[in-house]
């Protein structure tokens, strides 16, 4: 089973023990582009999931005693094969999920490859400094967890999901991997490099399929040690309740609903610029600042520069490299956002950008749109919308800023613009979110913990606290004496 897709052929099987293994059942993968079905994916279930599984644990057995520097030079090979296929893994990759192809090229496939050599690289300094206590010599290790369970979502599935993987296999875990069944093929490339790179079989594996099935007979396993997933809350809640049988710790990135905090002494144009940023890849960025919070003494101006400049937002085909943003996952999803859209307009709220499908494109292509002044505790405000949906609300204060960024459940990321440092330190300290960027968007370093407050996850990750959640941390005691001669 291979489809071809923009003239790269991609296996369609599941990736098992190192082995291609075709499934009972299929699922289409259908292109957001233009609705065409461009692959037929076999559709996994608990039967294939426990031979994953089966496999990784397996493998576990050799891959967790070979050396750093053994696994460190696996992964460098991996991501040396990456490089040389970005251009074949973004052509799928935005045939896949719509995402713009000049993002894949020049950004997103770089950092999958960028997610192996950093890990790599990070393992060869991983250590924890010997302390005594009375004399006694107190030595941390990390030792490798078992099988890593994990589950990525669509809208940038082979950088998300690398992001997991990388660290699982640098850790010395064996992976088993769900990719998203809306964007599931660059997950089937990215098997066929670690084989080219020559991974043990059944260290990376891959069982492809529907949440329900597939998701849900993975993480309620017995056989896995650990549990990673990035998506919704409503799903991470059954992640939860299936691997909290087991005991198996879990690690959750999940939604937002960022302030985007904007103040009077701010560079304007920079505050502006970054705030039409928020609709990048059709608003399907969890870390986006989607409701916009403007001191009232520039909320006009304000307001009237960012629909000047939204209006020109080039929407179309994501493979030209002159689009700005592409078009929604697929007709399951724009109907969910335009759900939203029509419910806060049949409820009074206005719409002073966008509304509604762009009739020049039609299909999946939804319109920037932007809402004025929502009622507090309203839907539109208060839900993670996860499309091309902002809202804009005026404060006077200090206070009154940090009061409305923090009237939200979610607790991902907060944009604050400002022109006065102390300023900056003091809403970072007081927003609660686990990631703030003053006067930027978008700045990441893997050296850096990531994650969420309240109902945006659990744990994180990144340098050090990724190899925290893969590894079972083990403290070993030496007395100063009684080693005999």
């Amino acid at each position: 089973m291979r489809a071809l897709v923009e003239g790269v052929e991609v296996d369609t099987r599941h990736w098992i023990a190192g082995e291609r293994v075709a499934g009972a059942r299929r699922f289409a993968s259908i292109s957001p582009i233009d609705e065409a079905t461009i692959a037929e994916i076999s559709a996994g279930s608990s039967a294939e999931i426990d031979q994953a599984v089966a496999a990784a644990r397996e493998a576990f057995k050799a891959w967790r005693r070979t050396s750093p520097e053994e696994r460190a030079r696996y992964l460098h090979r991996i991501a040396d094969i990456i490089e040389s296929r970005v251009e074949q893994l973004s052509v799928v990759e935005t045939r896949d999920n719509g995402s713009l192809l000049r993002s894949h090229r020049r950004g997103v496939m770089p950092r999958v490859a960028m997610n192996f050599r950093f890990f790599a690289d990070w393992l060869l300094q991983l250590d924890h400094p010997d302390f005594d206590v009375r004399g006694h010599r107190n030595h941390v290790s990390y030792d490798p967890s078992g099988v890593a369970a994990i589950i990525t979502p669509w809208n940038a599935p082979l950088m998300l999901g690398t992001w997991r993987i990388a660290p699982a296999l640098a850790a010395g875990c064996t992976v088993v991997y769900k990719p998203p069944e809306w964007a599931p093929l660059t997950a089937s490339m990215l098997a066929d490099i670690t084989a080219e790179a020559n991974l043990p079989a059944g260290v990376f594996n891959v069982v492809q399929g529907v949440g329900r099935e597939a998701g849900a007979a993975l993480a309620a396993h017995p056989g896995i040690a650990r549990m990673s997933f990035t998506g919704s809350v409503p799903t991470a809640r059954s992640i939860a309740k299936a691997a909290g049988d087991n005991l198996v710790p879990l690690s959750f990135e999940l939604g937002g609903k960022s302030p985007f905090i904007v103040f009077a002494d701010c560079d304007f144009d920079l505050a502006v610029n970054t705030a039409i940023g928020q609709f990048d890849n059709a608003g399907q960025v969890c870390l986006a600042g989607t409701r916009l919070l403007i001191e009232a003494s520039i909320r006009d101006r304000f307001l009237e520069a960012f629909l000047e400049k939204a209006r020109k937002i080039r929407q179309g085909d994501p493979r030209d490299e002159s689009v700005d943003i592409g078009p929604q996952i697929s007709r399951q999803h724009f109907e969910r956002i335009d759900g939203f859209v029509q419910r806060a307009k049949a409820a009074g709220r206005q719409a002073v950008l966008g509304g509604g499908v762009n009739t020049d494109l039609g299909g999946l292509y939804y319109r920037p749109t932007l809402f004025l002044d929502p009622d507090p505790g309203s839907e539109i405000l208060r839900d993670e919308v996860f499309g091309p949906v902002l809202c804009l609300q005026s404060f006077r204060t200090e206070a009154e800023a940090i009061a409305m960024a923090n009237d939200t459940e979610y607790g991902l990321a907060a944009v604050v613009m400002t022109g006065d440092k102390a300023r900056a330190e003091r809403i970072t300290g007081a927003v609660d979110a686990g990631l703030v960027w003053n006067n930027c968007f978008f700045v990441r370093d893997l050296r850096q913990a990531f994650g969420g407050n309240g109902k945006s996850g659990i744990g994180r990750e990144g340098g050090n606290w990724s190899f925290d959640f893969y590894c079972n941390i083990k403290n070993a005691v030496y007395a100063p004496s009684g080693w005999g001669k």
